[in-house]
C-alpha cells in the first residue's frame, strides 16, 4: 500500500493564459502591456552586476522607490514576486480564522486556488447581472475581505465611495483591494491606508509598466500589516526579489512621463475599441482595465474563441458557470485592434 498518496495535498490548480511559441500571433489573452518598458530599464541593465552573490533580502532600493513615488514610508511598502507572489503571503499571513473570508463569484481565479491550498474557509459573494459588486454584500461577520478593483476579468470598476463603505464595515478583519488594473482608470485606496489600518492595497509593475516579465508586486498598508507579511515571507524565502528585478524595478517607476504616454494610449485605444465592439452586436461592462469582457448578441464566445485563434490572434475564453459566453479582450496597439476587428467583421457577416 502506498499511503503516501493519502497525504498529497489535492487542489484545483490556477489556469494561466496561453503563451504561444509560433511567430506572428496577435496576443490579447493575458493582459500583458503592447508597448516595451521604459528606455531606462535599458539603461539600467549595466547596473545589474551582482548576479554572483544573493540579492539584498530586503529589496531596500526597490522598496524605498516604490514608498516614495506614492508618498509612503518604507515600512508602508512590502515587495513579491509579481503581485500573485504578494497576494499568496498576505492569504497566509492574515487568513486564519474559522470564519469564512468573501469574494466575489466572479474574480481573480487565484483566490479561491489560495484559499483552497492553504486551508481557509471562503464564501462568494455573486455580482449583479452588469458584474458589479453590491458593498452591502460584505457586511457581517466573516475572515477577511478581498476583491479586485477594476474587477478581474470583468473590468468593471467599483467607485472608492463604496470601496471605503466595504473596509468601514469590516474593520476587524483584514481588507484587501487588489489593484492590478488600477492605473487603467479609478482612484486608487492607497489613501485609505492612512485612515484604516486593516487595509492592504496590491498593486503590479505587469500591466501598466509593462514589466510582466520581471514579476515585480507590491503591497501598501500600515507598518504592522506589513511586518507581519515580512516576517511570512522570512519564514517561507528570504530571497524572493532577484537582483535584475530590484535593479531595473527601482529605475523603472523614476520615468514618469514614459508611464503617463503608454498608460494613456491604452486608456485611448480602449475607449475607442469599445465603440467599434458596440457597433459589431457586442456588449460589456464600462471596462477601467486594459482589457474589455464582452459577449456578442448572436455568435458563441467559444466558437469565435476558436476561430479567432485559428487565424493566429489569442484572446481569453472562460468555460465557467455566468460567463461561458464572453471573452476576455486585452488592448493592444491600435493595429492590433484593427486587425482583431477585422477578423470580427468577417466572422459576424
Amino acid at each position: 500500500m502506498k499511503t503516501w498518496r493519502d497525504n498529497i495535498r489535492q487542489v484545483v490548480p490556477y489556469t494561466p493564459g496561453e503563451q504561444p511559441k509560433e511567430q506572428g500571433v496577435i496576443k490579447l489573452n493575458t493582459n500583458e502591456n503592447p508597448y516595451p518598458p521604459s528606455p531606462k530599464v535599458m539603461e539600467a541593465m549595466k547596473n545589474i552586476c551582482n548576479l554572483r552573490k544573493y540579492p539584498d533580502p530586503g529589496a531596500v532600493d526597490l522598496v524605498e522607490g516604490i514608498a516614495d513615488y506614492h508618498g509612503f514610508s518604507k515600512d508602508e511598502v512590502f515587495v513579491g514576486v509579481g503581485s500573485d507572489d504578494v497576494l499568496a503571503i498576505a492569504f497566509l499571513t492574515f487568513f486564519n480564522g474559522k470564519r469564512p473570508i468573501l469574494f466575489p463569484d466572479i474574480t481573480y481565479s487565484f483566490y479561491d486556488v489560495w484559499a483552497d491550498l492553504f486551508q481557509i474557509p471562503y464564501e462568494t459573494k455573486p455580482l449583479d447581472e452588469q458584474f458589479e459588486i453590491h458593498s452591502e454584500d460584505y457586511y457581517g461577520e466573516n475572515g477577511g475581505v478581498i476583491f479586485p478593483n477594476p474587477n478581474a476579468p470583468t473590468g468593471a470598476l467599483l467607485h472608492i465611495g463604496a470601496v471605503e463603505d466595504i473596509i468601514r464595515h469590516n474593520q476587524d478583519v483584514v481588507v484587501i483591494v487588489d489593484e492590478a488594473y488600477i492605473d487603467f482608470g479609478g482612484e486608487t485606496a492607497k489613501e485609505l491606508t492612512r485612515k484604516y489600518d486593516n487595509l492592504l492595497v496590491v498593486q503590479t509593475y505587469s500591466k501598466s509598466r509593462s514589466l510582466a516579465g520581471l514579476r515585480i508586486g507590491y503591497a501598501i498598508g500600515n507598518k504592522e500589516l506589513i511586518k507581519a507579511m515580512n516576517d511570512v515571507k522570512y519564514s517561507f524565502n528570504s530571497y524572493t526579489m532577484n537582483e535584475p528585478s530590484i535593479v531595473l524595478g527601482t529605475a523603472v517607476i523614476k520615468d514618469e512621463a514614459y508611464f503617463q504616454k503608454t498608460k494613456s494610449q491604452i486608456v485611448e485605444t480602449r475607449e475607442w475599441f469599445k465603440k467599434e465592439m458596440k457597433k459589431l452586436g457586442f456588449s460589456f461592462a464600462d471596462s477601467k482595465a486594459n482589457f474589455i469582457f464582452a459577449k456578442h448578441k448572436e455568435a458563441k464566445a467559444k466558437d469565435i474563441f476558436e476561430a479567432a485563434k485559428e487565424e493566429k490572434i489569442y484572446v481569453r475564453y472562460f468555460s465557467k458557470p455566468r460567463i461561458d459566453n464572453y471573452l476576455r479582450i486585452t488592448i493592444g496597439t491600435r493595429e492590433e485592434m484593427e486587425i482583431f476587428l477585422s477578423f470580427l467583421k468577417k466572422y459576424l457577416a
